[in-house]
Order: structure tokens, then sequence, then C-alpha cells
């Protein structure tokens, strides 16, 4: 049975896996040792199992007594035979897929908590759901969020001390973030943290957080409840069990623009920060603010990492964090205070000296202070700005894992940047992404499209947290990469974006032994032992933020199948699972009259409203409709019924006409045609290989 003192004495059972970063530190750091640098070349495939949905693929499984629990997209639960891959139960939520338009970052799920004889899943329609660990049959549920707003529940919830901890996601569309604290037996609600100020008309929230959001308040302008305010903790939830604390990581601002949020300024607390909470109240302890007055959506939901580090000659417990905003981040954690900051990607210099190419949005953090030394012209909202790194972030959620043994941490690190611009005409809209940026339409020349593919670039990053070094890279195809696992047997575990799962020595970042995965690999991977035998178990499958916005920069396009998962082992034999891939040609697109200005219009249409799902320049990941390939260009009226009428609701496309008044959804059909009409020169001209 699963407990806090079990999770805490994980390392006397290194066979299994059970908490999302293996044990409450979050380290993603593994004790076993029959695989390692001299076995790992006969590193096999044990076994495979085909998930029941396609989209992303980013959960961490546990393992339990010889039974694995893991996601997938649209939050179905699985138990499977560690050892054979034995299907044991299946557990659907049954999610209404109409909501898909209001998750930001796909349908996806990061993996469930264990506590007692009970799995913990937080659904992506709010709910957490506590299931039978021997049936999968439901215990109790409950609902967590206000489902009339556009709350989402994509991250793993945690447990200890009887209580289930778990967040929200909806930042990017407008809501108010907050974590909170559940019976783990009864589903009883025991406490509420609020990671932003509320309406002060209503009074006090009746949480925990009431004691500290005078505090937070006096750093907030204008009326940015309206708004939601954001600060959603939908990723990193961290049980600290040597303070009893928990330590959260909170999102970035709804809307991302502080001009608008706040107008005026202000810090915005606790966005983009490390906030510390007494776990069995929820009571404020400490915070520590990654990016004051975020305007880039630089969350800080990224993992938190705890350990204990030699420091200027004395042991000091910390917590450690690779956020968005591409500083490395060392806190002490019995009081919050900054020990270092430095950033793990190169500052880039004043636009103004180099005109042309990005600027960082900060030169250094301020040892004695803590606050960053801040870009003046990284405030974009007098024009438009280039700024690095961009809104996927340093690093996102794919895990980073630290090795005792080494002393490095591993970040799957990307480098890439966009224009920031402040959108003059917003107005906030109901359901959809209400950011505070201009829609700026993707360039169409392919000179520029060259430039912006080159430019973003992945790679995985050793880093020390002590020195604040990096001391070795080892680069990556594409921008996205995916999350680690570091092993007392000296290697570092690694899947790719274009389907290769490796492993290296992690000392000096060598490749060891790399599998084709047939499937981006972006999951945190795990290792553990069923019936003697070390295994190392991952998940693939195309989808995620990336593969719906940036899917441009993917090295190859996302594939529309169902998700896998790969144990390997030693002497593995196992045949590779097949996976059937049906590529599309772009059919000859209709000529649609319009103007450059129309044209225009329609660019930034398809901008606001379309290109988080459906890609930039209309190129798709894969795993949503290409609208290039539809057969409704052709049919002003089967195009209408989609973009205006909601006929594909059910498939998680709503009806816009509420957004798209008089000739809008004409202008962004002439949009995607012109789009259509360069992809299919680039097929018949140049083959299928094309992407624009």
């Amino acid at each position: 049975m699963v407990d806090t003192r079990a999770v805490f004495a994980a390392d006397s059972a290194p066979g299994d896996w059970l908490t999302h970063g293996r044990t409450y530190s979050e380290q993603r750091f593994s004790p076993l040792t029959s695989i390692d640098t001299a076995t790992v070349a006969n590193l096999g495939l044990a076994w495979s199992y085909q998930l029941k949905t396609p989209r992303g693929a980013e959960a961490t499984p546990l393992v339990i007594d010889g039974v694995m629990y893991l996601t997938s997209a649209w939050s179905l639960v699985y138990a499977l035979d560690a050892a054979t891959g034995k299907e044991l139960w299946v557990y659907d939520p049954k999610i209404d897929r109409a909501l898909g338009a209001r998750m930001c970052c796909d349908a996806v799920n990061r993996g469930v908590a264990a506590y007692g004889d009970k799995i913990y899943l937080g659904a992506i329609d709010g709910r957490l759901v506590a299931l039978r660990a021997k049936d999968g049959s439901v215990a109790w549920e409950k609902v967590t969020i206000d489902q009339s707003k556009p709350y989402t529940i994509t991250g793993a919830p945690r447990a200890a001390n009887g209580l289930v901890y778990i967040g929200n996601g909806g930042a990017d569309y407008g809501v108010r973030g907050y974590v909170s604290a559940y019976d783990a037996e009864t589903g009883a609600l025991r406490w509420r943290f609020y990671t932003v100020p509320g309406d002060p008309s209503k009074g006090p929230d009746g949480a925990a957080s009431d004691a500290v959001m005078a505090r937070a308040a006096a750093t907030w302008n204008g009326e940015w409840w309206r708004l939601g305010g954001g600060g959603t903790v939908w990723d990193a939830i961290v049980y600290d069990p040597e303070f009893d604390q928990l330590i959260i990581g909170t999102g970035n601002g709804s809307p991302w623009n502080r001009e608008l949020r706040s107008p005026g300024g202000g810090d915005n607390l606790f966005l983009s920060s490390i906030v510390a909470l007494e776990a069995r109240s929820g009571a404020y302890k400490w915070h520590y603010q990654a990016t004051p007055g975020d305007s880039w959506g630089y969350g800080a939901t990224q993992q938190i990492i705890l350990a204990e580090l030699q420091i200027g000659g004395a042991l000091r417990k910390v917590a450690m964090q690779a956020p968005k905003n591409g500083f490395f981040y060392l806190i002490d954690r019995a009081d919050g205070r900054l020990i270092s900051a430095k950033p793990f990607l190169p500052v880039l210099a004043s636009a103004q000296t180099q005109p042309g190419y990005p600027i960082s949005w900060a030169y250094a953090v301020d040892s004695l202070t803590g606050r960053p030394v801040e870009n003046p012209e990284a405030r974009y909202q007098a024009r438009a700005t280039f700024i690095r790194p961009g809104p996927f972030g340093a690093h996102n959620w794919p895990p980073m894992s630290y090795s005792p043994a080494t002393g490095l941490v591993y970040i799957p690190t990307q480098d890439h940047a966009i224009v920031y611009a402040g959108d003059s005409a917003f107005t906030p809209r109901d359901g959809v992404w209400n950011l505070g940026i201009a829609p700026l339409p993707f360039p169409d020349d392919k000179l520029s499209r060259a430039v912006i593919k080159q430019a973003s670039v992945g790679f995985l990053l050793a880093w020390d947290p002590v020195s604040q070094r990096e001391m070795w890279r080892a680069p990556r195809a594409g921008m996205w990469n995916g999350g680690t696992l570091a092993t007392a047997g000296g290697l570092v575990f690694q899947g790719t974006v274009d389907g290769k799962f490796l492993a290296l020595n992690a000392a000096n970042g060598s490749e060891l032994w790399a599998y084709d995965n047939q499937a981006a690999t972006m999951a945190g991977p795990i290792t553990y032992e069923a019936d003697g035998e070390q295994y190392v178990a991952v998940l693939g499958g195309y989808g995620s933020s990336f593969f719906l916005a940036g899917g441009f920069l993917a090295p190859k396009p996302g594939e529309s199948f169902n998700g896998l998962v790969y144990a390997f082992k030693l002497g593995g034999k196992a045949p590779k699972p097949a996976v059937q891939v049906i590529r599309v040609p772009i059919p000859e697109p209709p000529e649609i009259e319009m103007s450059e200005a129309e044209y225009s219009e329609g660019g930034s249409v398809y901008a606001r409203f379309c290109q988080m799902c459906h890609g930039l320049g209309a190129i798709s990941g894969g795993q949503v409709p290409d609208l290039r390939k539809s057969l409704a260009l052709r049919d002003t009226a089967r195009w209408n019924a989609a973009i205006l009428g909601g006929e594909l609701a059910s498939q998680g496309m709503p009806g816009f006409a509420k957004y798209l008044p008089g000739r809008g959804a004409e202008l962004l059909r002439g949009y995607v045609a012109r789009q259509a009409a360069m992809a299919y020169r680039g097929e018949q001209g140049f083959g299928k290989a094309a992407r624009w």
C-alpha cells in the first residue's frame, strides 16, 4: 500500500515508481544499476501496448507491486502488468469532446497519484476521480472547478498525509488560479489556496489564501479580476516532507500583457512564482517570484526538484527549477530565499546594437534583491519586439532530472524567439485565447520561414546547479525535446520529437543506445523492476502544444495514430509494434479573389482564433485537421457550417459565429486557401515532403 511513509522511504524499494517523480524529491533518479553504461547496448523491447486514443502522450507511469498505472489523452487511465504489458483494466471518464477548443495545449494528461488502495486522476474537465486500484471502479469523484469557465486539468495530482493535491490550467483563456487539497478517503475539500487576488467587492474567499491576499492585491492595478488574473497551478506540485510543506509553481498572467491585466504595472503576486504552503492547512509560508509583472507567458509551472547540496561549505536543503524564462533558480526551502540564479540560455544583447536579432527579456538576476535585471526594451507595449525565449519557454513541461551521482541536472532545453506586440484592439472573449498580444500572421515567404525554423533549436543540457554552469549539451532535431530519467547506472534516458528514445552517458552526453519509437517521445521515462529484471518504460505519441501551434517547427509532421507504451529490458526481443500512417496530400485548392488588405485581415483572424490549434501558417502538426486539406474550402456553405455553425462541436471544434461577424469567416477561408495553394505548389514541384 502506498502512503507517506512508503514514498518517503522509496529508496528502500527502488523497484517501484510510487509517485510522479519516483520520490517526494521529484529528482527522477533511480538507484537501479542492472542497466548501466556497460550493459545498455543489450537493451531491447520487452513489450509494447497501444493506447486507446491519439493526441499527446505525456504521462509518467507509476509502478506499484508489479502493476503499471498511466494515463493517455482525454484522461483515460490504464492498469497494465508491468512485466508483460497485459491490460488489467481501463477507466474512461467520458470527456465531452466539445471541450477540446478550450484546452490550450491538447487533451493531454501527465499521470496519476497513488495513496492507500486508490489511484487518483485529475480529469481534463476538472474532476478529481478516485479509482480503486484493484479494478478501476470509481470510489468517489469531485468537481474541483467552475465548469462554466475554461478551466482544465492536465497535471498529475500528488498525495501525502491523507490528502490529494490538485491544481488546474486555463490562464491563457481567462481564469483565476488555485491549488486544492482533498481528503484521500472521502473526497472532502480540506483547503484551497488562490494564487492571485479576486474581486475585492466580494470580500474574502474563505480560503487558506485569505491571510495574504491583501498583500498580493497591493501589487496589482486596475480591475484585474475581470480578466481572471491567471497564475494557474497546472503542473509543478511537490510535497516536501522535511518541512511538511507543499511547494507549487504558478503560471503566467491572464491575459499575458501586463498593461491590459494590471494597467500601471506592479509585480502581480503570485504570478510566475514558487510558493510554499503548509501541507496540512494550505497556509502561506514563503514565495519567490521568478518573473515579476510577467508579460511574456513565462509561467513558473515547470518541475521543481528538492535536494541537499554542498554550497559554500554548508549543506543546504534546496529547491531547483528551470522555468520558461530561461534562468535556473536555486532556492532555500527553509525560507524561500534565493541562493543563486543564472541563465541557462545565453543572454542576448540589445536590439539597438543587433538589429533584426531577438533580445533577452532580462540580463541577470540581482543576487541581493532576487529580482531580475530586466531589459527595458522587452516591455513591448510601445512597439513590436523580437524576444527570446518565446512562450514555449526555454524549458516547458517535459521533466528534467537530477543525479546525485554526477551532481548534474539534465534539462530538456529549447531556444526560440517570437515577436511580441501589444494588442490595441484587445477585447476579452469567453472561451478563446485572451493573451493581449497582437495576432501577427505567420510570414508567407520561404526565406522568413526557413530563418524561423533554423533559429528554433533544442538540446539536452547538463547543468551544474552549484556552480550554475553548463557541463555539456546534446543537440536535438527540432526545438521540442523529451523528459529525462537519470540512473545510478550512469545513464540519462531521453526521448526526442522525431521519434527516438536514447540512452546517454550521464557524465559526458555520449550516445550509448537508441531505439526508433516511431512517435514523438516527450513524456518522462521511468525505470522499475518486475520479476527480478530491470525495465525502462516511456510513452510515445504525437500531440501537445508543440504539435498543435508549432507543428511547422517539427522535424517531421505528427501522425494521427494512437499513442504507445514501450517497455525495455536487457535481452528484450519483442517485435516493434506496427504503426499505420496514412498521409493525405494537399488537394488542389480553390481560387478565392481577395485584395491584399483582405488577405492580411484574414491572416489576423486566423492568428487570433485558429493558429493555437491548427498551427502557424495553417501548417498542422497532425493531431487536429489540417485546414489546408479541408474539402470545405471549396464550399462556402460547408465552411460556414463548421466555422460558424458548430457542426463539428462534438469533435472539439465549436462554432465561432459570435467571434466572426460579417465577412470574418470568408476572409479566414481566403487566408487558408492561399496557404493551401502554397503547400499544393510545393508538393507538386518538390515532392510530398514539402512543408509549405
